[in-house]
């Protein structure tokens, strides 16, 4: 092998090495929605095509969650049906509610609960309404 050859082995050995690793998790839950500045908020209630002043009343969805936890390597220090399992729960258990919150507002609750299970752990959560739009907030813990 010649010295770039070497170096760009290297590089990719060392890259391989750091990175951040993490299992993923999907799931989903219907939940009651509603945002009441929508009807007031000139922003908001345009009258015209970009008008969303109906948000203002309460309205389904299904919420779509992905969340992503860092493990430590390659054979998965986490099982991710358990995790699935797990995250279900919290909302089955009645842990955690959906109703009359932002998509963020829903994601920054579930950090919570896992920050406290899996602490010292980067998560990456993102909650979508329908599957069409949502948040996607990465909590990157600075300790480990």
């Amino acid at each position: 092998m010649n010295q770039r050859e070497l170096a760009l082995n290297e590089l990719r050995t060392k890259t391989m090495n750091t990175a951040i690793r993490y299992i993923w998790v999907t799931f989903q839950k219907e939940g009651i929605h509603c945002y009441p500045a929508a009807a007031t908020d000139p922003n908001l209630a345009t009258g015209d095509e970009y008008d969303v002043s109906f948000l203002a009343s309460k309205h389904r969805h299904m919420f779509h969650f992905k969340v992503s936890i860092s493990v430590t390597h390659n054979d998965r220090d986490l099982e991710f049906i358990q995790v699935k399992r797990w995250l279900e729960n919290l909302y089955k258990d009645s842990i955690l509610a959906l109703d009359y919150k932002s998509v963020e507002m829903m994601a920054d609750d579930l950090y919570q609960e896992i920050a406290v299970k899996y602490p010292y752990r980067h998560v990456v959560i993102e909650v979508s309404e329908d599957g069409e739009n949502g948040c996607c907030i990465s909590y990157l813990n600075n300790l480990t």
